[in-house]
């Protein structure tokens, strides 16, 4: 009943260039840096079962075909045939990549070459950060290449990250640092630094993103397991100054997620991994953001990284919860098909067209 268009995927990664077996296929079915327990498979999630849901089909397989077939099928194909099938298979228009990760990954290009899509750079700031670290060689010099590198960034991505603003302390102070705070506290990060050490100041993460604010593009925060309610002094703060915010993977506290994006005219919530992560009770966790946020400020992502299967999953997943609630709701007579439809095109693709400025 309702038509699907192609999507605009707002966050995801690059795949993987190699080959793999079974224990590090499936250890990327799981949550990063963590291996199944003795005696059980990550394909026994809602990931792993979606997986053998969506996926052999494009293979060639018949679905739900048991894990060990689906990966000799897939040394068959060799990594960029099976790429290609699967990216492709999973009817995406544009990719909004982050590239701050240290795998060796698909950039946008290689990315949309094999998705036969397009593409587009997300800059993750912490890494940025470090960048110029390594190449500054005082507090002064540091802050002000920051400051250089950031608004330089700006200019070739579509979008910042950060993967530390729910742990940096804005929920205790959502102000910029003074500037003589932001100079102490870069003396002592850099002092103190190991070799490549990561950014882990409070201060200076404060300072980082309040200069990627001044940039004017949208700022995708993540908030992995934390209650996003804790970056709502940063919204409030950030008002009115020309950046979005978008709060990404907000599983398990979506809702929380979906009220903030209602609350304030700049923040913007993500459907990615509370839809991707759910499997078959995606359609449940989509009625239930439905009612918290106004249909504008809901983005679709897959989140996806390493592996060309999570794109397929997320895809498909979004793709299924969208017809089965708004299908449900055009029968029921609450919604019109036109109405539907409509709204089905802004949360696949002409949200994130208007918000990161794709035109």
């Amino acid at each position: 009943m309702i038509d699907t268009p192609r999507l605009v995927d707002q966050y995801c990664h690059g795949v993987l260039r190699t080959e793999l077996g079974l224990g590090t296929f499936e250890a990327h079915l799981g949550p990063a840096a963590v291996l199944p327990a003795s005696g059980t498979t990550f394909f026994d999630t809602q990931t792993g079962f979606a997986v053998r849901r969506w996926c052999p089909p494009l293979l060639g397989l018949e679905p739900h075909c048991p894990p060990a077939r689906y990966l000799a099928r897939r040394r068959e194909l060799g990594v960029a045939e099976t790429g290609r099938r699967l990216l492709r298979g999973a009817g995406i228009a544009t990719y909004l990549v982050d590239t701050g990760l240290p795998d060796d990954l698909t950039g946008p290009a290689e990315l949309a070459a094999a998705g036969r899509a397009r593409a587009h750079e997300i800059v993750r700031l912490e890494p940025l950060a470090e960048q110029v670290a390594d190449t500054s060689g005082t507090v002064d010099a540091f802050l002000a290449n920051l400051t250089e590198a950031v608004q330089d960034a700006a200019v070739h991505s579509v979008a910042f990250s950060s993967v530390s603003a729910a742990r940096c302390g804005l929920a205790a102070v959502a102000e910029p640092p003074g500037r003589g705070e932001a100079r102490r506290a870069a003396g002592r990060w850099l002092a103190d630094r190991p070799a490549k050490g990561p950014l882990d100041s409070p201060v200076l993460l404060r300072h980082l993103l309040w200069i990627a604010v001044g940039a004017g593009r949208p700022l995708q925060l993540h908030t992995g397991d934390r209650d996003p309610a804790g970056l709502a002094g940063f919204a409030a703060a950030t008002a009115g100054l020309g950046a979005d915010l978008v709060l990404l993977h907000g599983s398990p506290h979506h809702r929380t997620a979906a009220r903030m994006a209602g609350a304030f005219p700049h923040v913007y919530a993500d459907l990615g991994a509370a839809l991707a992560h759910t499997g078959a009770r995606a359609a449940d966790v989509l009625a239930e953001v439905l009612e918290l946020a106004p249909f504008g400020k809901l983005l679709y992502s897959s989140g996806a990284r390493a592996l060309p299967e999570l794109h397929v999953v997320a895809a498909s997943a979004f793709r299924a919860a969208l017809g089965r609630v708004l299908g449900a709701w055009v029968l029921d007579g609450a919604w019109s098909r036109t109405d539907a439809q409509r709204v089905a095109a802004m949360l696949a693709a002409d949200n994130a067209t208007r918000v990161y400025r794709l035109g």
